[in-house]
């Protein structure tokens, strides 16, 4: 059983978006649990000022969240506990950690002791004596130790409380996780996944509690992603530079979003700006035009008459992908070596795409279908796969107008003041035309039947870049 547990993230857990499809993929059985914390400090505090319910708050948005991974193509978890849904299970944990010698009670509260967990700190590479008190947390001075955490807090006016052996309260932050995840997945499950802000104290506190409610807790991987960043900068309100998917996806398709955050490697910070954004949106429009056109040449033939062995050409071309996929995700699933790879093959599709038809005709579609095939397998293992090409390529030509602040009719109005200056020979006038869509990302295709547009990456952009100190 291939087990995995993981937070509710301010922004994305990268690999919330492929991991499991990959385990299961490679033929194991994925159990995914995803918790969520409905109460905390910060839930009760947001709460008290808006006159609403606590957890009532959470639930409104835990079902946000819901929305923005069905948008990115998030595989829901097999099970997601509720900490409000677990107090016996949390209780009950507290209650092992007492018994065990590893926590005291002070006043109603009940307080881990970090020093009855001699590996305290292996997970974080932090020495005790390296924790200064009141950076985090109020420093209490009943403790027995400055790092000693919070199992149970004792009732507040004000706050949520569920009744204990030590009286009426809440648990503390750590103590929640430990307890839902041992009840889903046992002491002992594969893997962990969260956040690097999450190493200290957070999974750090959750190992030694665990251990302490038993002696042969283990988790065999510790998965951290990294920060999101605007322009280099790191995410976050204080700064005035935090967004929401929901205002990303506004503008870009969703699966543009997705194609640009497993464009970076899960544990490098992600540096997300317009350019990055706009380079993954031209990205995907490319991959799904290559893959549309496939399947349109491919419908043309009867199936029955293609017969015959691809080339040994485009068979080395997929050999030569999957291995490289495969072997670039099972190293420490380096996603953006994985998309990369995917070059060759656009490039072979896109070449026998425009082959003129000849005697290999059909030599020629078995290679187009097999390539098309390749690919898109991969494109489900990354969760890229939309519901079909023709409405992702019309989704991403409406973000793009949207963006443009243009309608299909004033661009198909500007293609016909382009084809007019053409034609009476003002070329200047014609370019002009040409380069004021592109500016705004909106390329012209000519072609023997006409002209047609499409989403692109946007000149003014491009000229940005270049002048740009």
């Amino acid at each position: 059983m291939i087990s995995a547990i993981s937070a509710m993230l301010a922004f994305m857990f990268p690999l919330m978006f492929y991991i499991g499809r990959y385990l299961n993929y490679l033929g194991y059985e994925v159990k995914y649990v995803r918790n969520f914390t409905d109460v905390d400090d910060k839930i009760i505090a947001r709460a008290n000022e808006l006159g609403e319910d606590p957890i009532k708050l959470s639930r409104r948005f835990c079902e946000e969240f819901h929305q923005d991974m069905a948008y990115l193509h998030c595989l829901p978890p097999s099970v997601e506990p509720r900490v409000s849904d677990h107090m016996p299970q949390i209780i009950n944990m507290i209650q092992q950690i007492l018994d065990n010698g590893c926590a005291y009670r002070i006043n109603g509260d009940v307080y881990f002791s970090v020093d009855k967990f001699p590996e305290y700190g292996t997970l974080s590479g932090r020495k005790l004596e390296d924790n200064r008190a009141g950076e985090r947390v109020a420093v209490d001075t009943r403790k027995k130790h400055p790092a000693d955490f919070a199992l149970w807090k004792t009732a507040k006016a004000g706050e949520p409380f569920w009744e204990s052996p030590w009286g009426p309260g809440r648990p503390g932050w750590h103590i929640e996780c430990s307890a839902m995840s041992a009840a889903y997945l046992g002491y002992t499950f594969d893997i962990h996944g969260g956040g690097m802000d999450l190493v200290f104290p957070h999974h750090e506190n959750e190992i030694a509690q665990s251990c302490a409610a038993c002696r042969e807790s283990n988790i065999t991987y510790w998965i951290h992603n990294g920060f999101v960043n605007i322009d280099s900068q790191k995410m976050s309100k204080s700064l005035g530079n935090f967004f929401t998917i929901r205002q990303v996806i506004d503008l870009y398709h969703p699966l543009a979003l997705r194609l640009f955050l497993i464009g970076t490697h899960y544990r490098s910070p992600i540096n997300y700006t317009i350019v990055q954004i706009e380079s993954a949106s031209d990205r995907l429009f490319y991959i799904y035009q290559a893959l549309y056109d496939c399947q349109i040449l491919s419908t043309q033939h009867d199936e029955a008459s293609l017969k015959d062995s691809i080339p040994a050409e485009t068979a080395n071309c997929i050999n030569k992908f999957q291995d490289e996929v495969l072997s670039s995700i099972s190293d420490d699933l380096h996603t953006p070596v994985a998309l990369a790879a995917m070059s060759d093959p656009l490039k072979l599709i896109n070449d026998l795409l425009h082959t003129r038809k000849g005697k290999k005709q059909a030599l020629r579609i078995e290679s187009i279908a097999a390539l098309e095939n390749a690919i898109r397998n991969v494109l489900a293992i990354l969760g890229l796969v939309p519901a079909s090409y023709a409405e992702a390529l019309h989704e991403l030509r409406e973000k793009a107008l949207k963006r443009a602040k243009l309608t299909d009719d004033q661009v198909h109005q500007k293609i016909v003041e382009r084809d007019t200056a053409r034609k009476n020979k003002d070329y200047d006038r014609s370019d002009v035309i040409r380069k004021d869509l592109a500016a705004v990302g909106i390329a012209l295709m000519d072609s023997p039947e006409g002209t047609t547009w499409r989403p692109a990456f946007p000149l003014a952009l491009e000229e940005e870049q270049v002048t740009a100190p």
